[in-house]
C-alpha cells in the first residue's frame, strides 16, 4: 500500500502531465527524478485510482460496433459510418469518404496497392480522396481485367490511373476483360507480356481495395459487359452463391462456388487476396448483406468499411 508521501508525489506527477502538459522527461527534470521513476510512479498512479481515464465517444462514431465486428470476424480493422440507407448513392458517397480517409491515413512508402475494376464504391473512394504527396515508391496494380464496353471502360482505367496519380505512384494496368469467352481465349491473353507483368505483382500486393458484389450485377458491371450469362447466374444461385469479389463467387459461409466458367475470369484469385496484409472491402447496403457476410466468413477481406445498418445486421 502506498504511503501518503508516495500518493502526494504520484498526484503531483499526474497533474504536471495532464494539467501542465509536461512530458515524462520534463517532469523527471523538474522533480529531480529519473525518467524510469516517473514512468513507474505514473503507472502506480493509475493503479491507485489517482488517474482515471474516460473516453468520450462523439456522436456518429460507432466504436462499439467496430470492435464487435473485429472480434466476431477476426478483422484487423472495421470502420462503420452513420448514414441513411434510403439513398444508396448517398450512402456510397459517405462510405467512399470514410474509405478515402482510411487510405490517406494508412498508406505507406513502397506499398503495392491492388485495386479492383467496375466498383461504384471504389469510384466513390476516388472522388473523395485527397492527393498524397509525401509517399514514394507506390505501385498501383489493377487486379481485375479492366477492358469492356468503351462507355464503361473509362471507369476501370480511371480507378487505377487516377488512384496512382493521387498517391504519387505508378499504375500497372491489366489489359484484359474481366471475363473472356473461353478457356482458350484466357490462355492466349495470359501469355501477353503486359498481362504477365501485371499478374506477377499480385503476390506482392500489400494493400488490396475491393468492392463486394451481390449475385445480381451492379449497373456499372452490367454496363461493362463483364458479366456471366443469365444461365450462368442461375447456376451460381442454384449452387448457393451470394456474392463475389473480383468476379470470384462464394456462398454465405464464404466457400468458393466452383464452376467451369470460373476458368474464364482474369483477376487475382481469392486465395491470393487472403494473403494480402490489408485486404479492404468497401461495401454497404441491404442488397449486399449476404455478400458481405459471406466475404467475412470466408476471410477474403480483413478490413471492412461499411454503414451502421449493415454492421448491425452482420452482428445478429
Amino acid at each position: 500500500m502506498a504511503t501518503i508521501d508516495e500518493l502526494r508525489l504520484m498526484t503531483k506527477i499526474a497533474r504536471l502531465y495532464y494539467e501542465s502538459d509536461l512530458s515524462q522527461m520534463e517532469i523527471a527534470q523538474k522533480l529531480r527524478l529519473s525518467q524510469a521513476s516517473v514512468s513507474r510512479l505514473f503507472k502506480r498512479a493509475k493503479e491507485e485510482g489517482i488517474i482515471r481515464i474516460s473516453i468520450h465517444v462523439p456522436t456518429g462514431v460507432n466504436a462499439n460496433l467496430e470492435l464487435s465486428l473485429i472480434q466476431k470476424y477476426g478483422l484487423k480493422d472495421a470502420i462503420v459510418i452513420d448514414c441513411s440507407g434510403e439513398d444508396e448513392n448517398q450512402m456510397m458517397r459517405e462510405i467512399g469518404m470514410a474509405a478515402a480517409f482510411y487510405v490517406e491515413s494508412t498508406i505507406k512508402d513502397n506499398e503495392v496497392v491492388g485495386i479492383s475494376s467496375w466498383s461504384s464504391s471504389l469510384l466513390a473512394l476516388l472522388d473523395a480522396m485527397h492527393p498524397i504527396t509525401n509517399k514514394s515508391g507506390v505501385q498501383v496494380v489493377q487486379v481485375l481485367g479492366g477492358v469492356g464496353n468503351p462507355s464503361a471502360e473509362v471507369h476501370a482505367t480511371r480507378l487505377t490511373g487516377r488512384f496512382a496519380g493521387l498517391v504519387n505512384g505508378t499504375a500497372i494496368f491489366l489489359p484484359t476483360p474481366g471475363i473472356v469467352g473461353s478457356e482458350a481465349a484466357l490462355r492466349v491473353l495470359l501469355d501477353d507480356h503486359y498481362v504477365k507483368e501485371a499478374m506477377a505483382l499480385f503476390e506482392r500486393v500489400t494493400m488490396a481495395l475491393v468492392g463486394i458484389g451481390s449475385l445480381k450485377p451492379s449497373t456499372l458491371l452490367n454496363l461493362s459487359g463483364n458479366v456471366f450469362t443469365e444461365a450462368e447466374q442461375e447456376y451460381l444461385q442454384s449452387h448457393g452463391a451470394v456474392g463475389d469479389i473480383l468476379l470470384r463467387f462464394y456462398d454465405i459461409e464464404g466457400r468458393l462456388v466452383e464452376s467451369s466458367f470460373n476458368k474464364r475470369v482474369i483477376s487475382m484469385n481469392l486465395m491470393q487476396l487472403r494473403q494480402v496484409e490489408r485486404s479492404i472491402g468497401v461495401a454497404g447496403g441491404e442488397r449486399k448483406y449476404s455478400a458481405i457476410r459471406g466475404a467475412l466468413h470466408g476471410r477474403w477481406i480483413n478490413v471492412l468499411i461499411t454503414d451502421r445498418s449493415t454492421a448491425e445486421h452482420l452482428l445478429v
